[in-house]
This record gives structure tokens, C-alpha cells and sequence, in this order.
């Protein structure tokens, strides 16, 4: 573990992995209500492995320093409370002064997972300094409609998830084509965990392979195209094609 400090002098500790090798760039990693448990540092590696540097902030610091809840009910609600009186601006803070702390390593990308992923898609257009996000299961995303993202943008939401209707997420993608949404069947909050019972392992390869693909777009590869009247163009392409009559690759299909 690390120690960082956000603009307001308020110290956290975070969770920090190097790759073996010279980075390719940076990879934060933002945790669900459960707190930097021992899964989100297993994440945290997978991207070290694959020769980013990643550093995943624990959040929970300001009110329960070191937090690592279980993943249950009583986890779940204890985690909720304590987001809620962090609050999404105290986070965002804190969000920042992590990706300062690790943009020597080059271009930084913002994964997060469940309320993690809510603060992924509010990053991209608060948090200077990163090249792309990816935000999980985030339910209060996909009422944050009204904003063009400013940095490119991959969702990952479960089609069977009780509390997010698939027709709020279809109507969410049908608002903001500059972002790229995805849907997984028979896949619920938390299918990409393999800590929680809701963990899917097909859907969780087929995220994990999208977001690999996103993070060396965008953080090894070029600058997003940027479209009119479109913010940052969230496409996982490093060439710009021709498209044929009545194509429309501003919205993936939900598969």
C-alpha cells in the first residue's frame, strides 16, 4: 500500500501493482461499496501483468480507513452508507490525485466497478488528465444522460439486473451515442466479480477482453477521434474507415 494526498491536504492509502517491465502507461482502479478488498487488488495485478502500472485508491479512507467488507448483504449495506457520506465530490478529489500520482507512467485510463463505475463516468468529464474510461454495473450512470463525455467511454452492464431495467439502458445508449454501452444475458451487478454469486464467467471474459481492447486503444494508441456535435468519439478503432450507406457504429449492438 501506498500513501497519496488529495488538494485539500486529506490523506489515503492505495493499493499499488507494477508490471514487470517498462509501464505501458496507468490503469485506476475504482472500487465498489465493498472497499479495496482482496478482489479489486487481484484486478488491480491483472493490469500490472499486462504491463500497466495500476493503483486502486481506497475511497473508504475519510471514513473507514482500510475498508475490505465482505460480499454479502451486510457488506453491501455498510459499504452503501459509508459512499454515501464520502459522497461523490470528496471522491472524485481523491480520484484526481490518484491519476496525478501515476501520469509519469504515461497515458492513464479509470476503471470502476459498481459505485466505482458510477465514479468512472462522472471522471470522464471531471477528472483532468486520462486518456479513457470503463465503468461496470454503474445504475446511477444511466441517468446521467444530459453531458457529452470529453474522454472515450466503455460501459458494461448485466441484462438481469433487478434494480437497472434493460429498457433504461437501451434508452440511455439511444441518448448518448458518443459513449459505447454494452449488455451481457443472464449476467446481474456484480458479474464480473468472482467473489460474489452473481459472477458470470462468459460475460465477465467477454468485458474483460472489451476493456483490455479500449485501455490499448486509448492508452497506447493514438488520440480519439473527435466528431462534430459529438465529444470524444468513444470507438475502439485507431483508423478512421469509410462507412457504408445506412451503417451505425456510433451505438454497439447489445449482445
Amino acid at each position: 500500500m501506498i500513501e497519496l494526498t488529495a488538494s485539500d491536504g486529506g490523506r489515503f492509502s492505495a493499493y499499488r501493482a507494477e508490471p514487470a517491465e517498462t509501464p505501458k502507461g496507468a490503469v485506476v482502479v475504482l472500487q465498489d461499496v465493498f472497499g479495496v478488498t482482496p478482489e479489486i487488488r487481484k484486478v488491480a495485478d491483472a493490469f500490472a501483468a499486462k504491463g500497466y502500472v495500476a493503483v486502486a485508491p481506497s475511497l473508504f479512507d475519510r471514513v473507514k480507513p482500510g475498508a475490505s467488507l465482505g460480499h454479502d448483504e451486510g457488506g453491501k449495506a455498510e459499504g452503501a452508507a459509508i459512499s454515501a457520506q464520502i459522497g461523490k465530490e470528496q471522491a472524485i478529489s481523491d480520484i484526481q490525485a490518484t491519476v496525478d500520482a501515476v501520469k509519469a507512467a504515461g497515458k492513464v485510463a479509470v476503471v470502476g466497478y459498481c459505485w466505482g463505475g458510477d465514479l468512472a463516468y462522472v471522471a470522464a468529464n471531471k477528472v483532468n488528465g486520462i486518456a479513457c474510461v470503463i465503468g461496470y454495473d454503474g445504475r446511477e450512470t444511466v441517468a446521467d444522460y444530459r453531458e457529452k463525455r470529453k474522454v472515450p467511454t466503455l460501459l458494461h452492464f448485466g441484462e438481469d439486473d433487478p434494480e437497472l431495467p434493460l429498457e433504461a439502458i437501451t434508452q440511455f445508449r439511444a441518448w448518448r451515442p458518443d459513449v459505447s454501452a454494452f449488455t451481457y444475458p443472464e449476467a446481474a451487478q456484480g458479474f464480473g466479480c468472482e467473489e460474489r454469486g452473481s459472477y458470470r464467467e462468459d460475460a465477465a471474459g467477454k468485458a474483460r477482453e472489451r476493456t483490455l481492447f479500449w485501455i490499448s486503444q486509448y492508452v497506447e494508441g493514438q488520440k480519439p477521434v473527435l466528431l462534430k456535435n459529438a465529444g470524444a468519439y468513444a470507438q475502439a478503432k485507431t483508423e478512421k474507415k469509410k462507412k457504408k450507406k445506412g451503417d451505425d457504429d456510433l451505438r454497439p449492438p447489445i449482445d
